[in-house]
């Protein structure tokens, strides 16, 4: 075995980065040389000094290989010693420092899990997912069904490098500014390829800060008291109950719509079969959700869904009788209630005349339709989704120890810069907008501004939610949606008061990503009225697949440019030509 050959193996047990380090930096280098020069020293000692003629009766009799196999013998006892007392030293070290750690409970327990460590989720406060939780903790309506153990592909299950794959993935840089084009657009991602994504599944839910129960105001004769916002599906909270509903504590009562009838769906507005609730409140690790209202969009249909997210993830479109019946004669859907991956679920008796406002029901109170489920994703009925649902709640909420997460506006971050474009766009009423945003100043809104910071924006671009359903997350979407049901339906104006007012009262926080990144997982469509009077596509014409990634990178393509013709009035039906947000995207680009 030759020197070079030693420091190669000693070098393996460290990383593969020092090895080479070691090598070029000198550490490998000095290793290869010392033996040569400890020889020649060792000659001129042999014929120049005191004990030349000893040294050369030494070298004479027993030959040089002989006396330096003598010296790495007496060498290698002297290092066995010096070891044997480190060891001891050390080990002596170990035993006290257990005995300090046994102080402190949990002291070394999350530091010693491969599996855990191995994951880099951000924060570090792993031992937040996976305590055990009790099911009051879960919060949530009275008729929450015993939650079954986590299947068997939970985090425990993994066995991850010791870094996560995509630790070192940056964007790449922005284009040439005479090269850019115009306009919203997709940015790579890196995704775990589905088999690891579902492997980083937390295996208990996430630890819900100060509020622990949180229940809902039952009222089944609802009067108006005060003279603006509420409805008889939401309720006519006050001012009063309004304010107390951000003071957060540890059980809570609120207004959450359904403020009628025995359960959500039942006698209570937005009424859906009694077969369908009861598939409604079984227990799910995960659903992906949308719906369509007015006849307003085409159904889309999601792709790279792998085998497992099939098997094991049910996708819910909610849809009401005017789109049931226009899908039913053009032959879309049948008596299966099933189009492609998609459940349909039927509401009846909708509580409100604007479509778009009874689309915030199950937008925003997915936890009061479905009781019993540990993970959504909801998508706006005119979005496509294209990467896998494992895959984005890795990315978005597991792998950033968050348990909500919706993308900040690709343009606008503030409230008021928001405001003024709904009125020029024509999205609502100019005064509603204006009463809304009136209120929230005087409540203590300001313009965004590096003062927020690490908060990015005040305006999501809220046609994605991700999150994790426990007490927290549901009383931020019951109070948003009591915003909503108060004042406009245009709920990027409400949003940011709401987040602000709770994480001013519990430490908890938004993962807010980037638009680009949405646009990454999701399809931009037109709706439907738009599509009717565009252009057929030529014959021939390519549209690029959107592959799954696995592992790695995943980029998307163009998306072009949006016209907004204006709309004035509060509820006006969908017929109505409003909303005109036709930010497209069919042309998708290939994984990096």
């Amino acid at each position: 075995m030759t020197e070079g050959s030693l420091g190669q193996r000693t070098g393996s047990y460290g990383s593969l980065q020092l090895h080479n380090l070691s090598g070029f930096g000198g550490g490998g280098l000095l290793q290869g040389k010392s033996p040569v020069a400890a020889r020649k020293s060792s000659g001129r000692m042999i014929v120049s000094g005191k004990d030349g003629t000893l040294s050369f009766v030494w070298c004479r009799y027993l030959g040089r290989r002989k006396v330096s196999m003598l010296l790495l013998v007496a060498l290698a006892l002297v290092v066995f010693v010096l070891g044997f007392f480190t060891v001891n030293k050390e080990s002596a070290g170990s035993n006290t420092a257990q005995r300090i750690g046994s102080l402190v409970p949990y002291g070394n327990d999350i530091a010693s899990d491969p599996v855990i460590s191995g994951q880099h989720e951000g924060k570090g406060n792993q031992d937040s997912r996976n305590s055990s939780t009790e099911n009051s903790i879960r919060g949530s309506d009275e008729n929450r069904v015993q939650h079954p153990p986590p299947p068997s592909f939970s985090r425990g299950a993994a066995v991850f490098p010791s870094e996560h794959p995509c630790k070192n993935f940056a964007l790449p840089p922005p284009p040439p500014a005479a090269l850019r084009r115009s306009g919203p657009r997709p940015c790579p991602v890196c995704y775990l390829p589905v088999e690891q994504a579902i492997a980083s599944m937390p295996s208990s839910p996430s630890t819900s800060p100060v509020l622990h129960n949180l229940v809902y105001i039952h009222d089944e004769n609802p009067i108006k008291t005060e003279p603006h916002g509420g409805s008889d599906f939401g309720g006519y909270p006050s001012l009063q109950q309004r304010n107390d509903s951000f003071d957060i504590q540890a059980s809570m009562a609120v207004h959450c719509g359904f403020v009628k009838g025995s359960r959500p769906g039942h006698r209570s507005g937005f009424d859906i079969d009694e077969a369908v609730l009861t598939e409604l409140e079984q227990f799910y690790d995960i659903i992906v959700a949308s719906a369509i209202f007015g006849n307003y969009d085409i159904i889309q249909q999601p792709k790279n869904i792998s085998e497992l997210a099939r098997n094991n993830i049910p996708f819910f479109m909610f849809i009401d009788e005017e789109t049931e019946a226009h899908m039913k004669n053009s032959s879309v859907l049948d008596s299966s209630m099933r189009v492609g991956l998609w459940r349909i679920i039927v509401v009846h008796n909708v509580p409100y005349s604007d479509a778009r406002r009874n689309g915030k029901v199950p937008k925003l109170l997915l936890h009061r339709l479905f009781p019993n489920v540990r993970y959504s994703i909801w998508i706006d009925g005119k979005l496509q989704l294209v990467v896998d649902p494992y895959q984005i709640l890795e990315r978005f909420l597991w792998r950033q120890n968050a348990n909500f997460a919706i993308s900040r506006h690709y343009r606008r971050f503030d409230v008021f810069v928001e405001a003024e474009a709904n009125k020029a766009a024509g999205k609502y009423d100019n005064s509603s907008i204006d009463y809304q945003v009136e209120f929230y100043k005087k409540e203590g809104l300001t313009p965004y501004s590096e003062a927020k910071l690490p908060i990015t924006s005040d305006v999501p671009e809220g046609c994605v939610i991700i999150r994790e359903h426990i007490p927290i997350t549901n009383l931020f979407t019951c109070l948003w949606f009591n915003e909503v049901n108060r004042f406009t339906s245009r709920d990027q104006l409400s949003f940011s008061t709401v987040r602000d007012k709770i994480i001013a009262k519990v430490d908890w926080s938004i993962n807010m990503f980037m638009d680009c990144e949405r646009r990454n997982f999701v399809i931009q469509a037109y709706h439907r009225d738009l599509l009717e009077h565009m252009a057929p596509p030529l014959p021939g014409s390519a549209v690029a697949q959107h592959p799954p990634a696995s592992p790695g990178v995943q980029a998307a393509g163009k998306t072009p440019g949006k016209r907004i013709p204006p709309r004035h009035g509060r509820d006006k039906g969908s017929s109505s030509k409003r909303h005109r947000k036709a930010a497209a995207g069919n042309k998708e680009e290939g994984a990096i």
